[in-house]
């Protein structure tokens, strides 16, 4: 009896791993990232990204290609080349940059729905990130392209 519980335990852990394995994310790492119907250099073009740092969540792999996902629902193939790690976040709402990681500190700017944000580290509620010409701290709600 111990034996299958621990075969079982083993194959749940397994799974969790391998299953997690495909939901990361990555931004792009060019200004012109074209994605593909399919897994291959060959396969059609479906549409073209023309915003560097784009944070898109990896979805699937197969060889060198990522089927990726981005926030408004489109998917599609590109090549491992075109990513990098995801250094990237979008505001799913208008948000509040603050001086601290604190909602008590400085208020520095509102951010509006849709804005790109660089991040530089997240701890526990908050991400120091950069904007433009702005610099601070957002809390991790309504952010999109960071695991939380």
């Amino acid at each position: 009896m111990q034996k299958i519980l621990i075969i079982l335990f083993l194959l749940l852990i397994s799974s969790n791993v391998l299953s997690n394995e495909n939901n990361y994310f990555v931004s792009l790492k060019y200004n012109k990232v074209h994605v593909r119907y399919g897994p291959s250099k060959n396969s059609p073009i479906k549409y073209i990204y023309k915003k560097k740092y784009l944070p898109l969540k990896v979805i699937d792999k197969k060889e060198h290609f990522r089927r990726i996902i981005d926030l408004k629902k489109n998917s599609g193939w590109i090549h491992k080349s075109q990513l990098v790690q995801s250094k990237s976040l979008i505001a799913t709402s208008e948000k509040i940059l603050f001086k601290k990681p604190t909602k008590y500190s400085e208020p520095l700017v509102k951010l509006e729905e849709g804005r790109l944000l660089i991040f530089k580290k997240c701890e526990k509620n908050w991400c120091n990130v950069k904007s433009g010409q702005y610099s601070g701290w957002i809390d991790k709600n309504n952010i999109w392209g960071k695991s939380k």
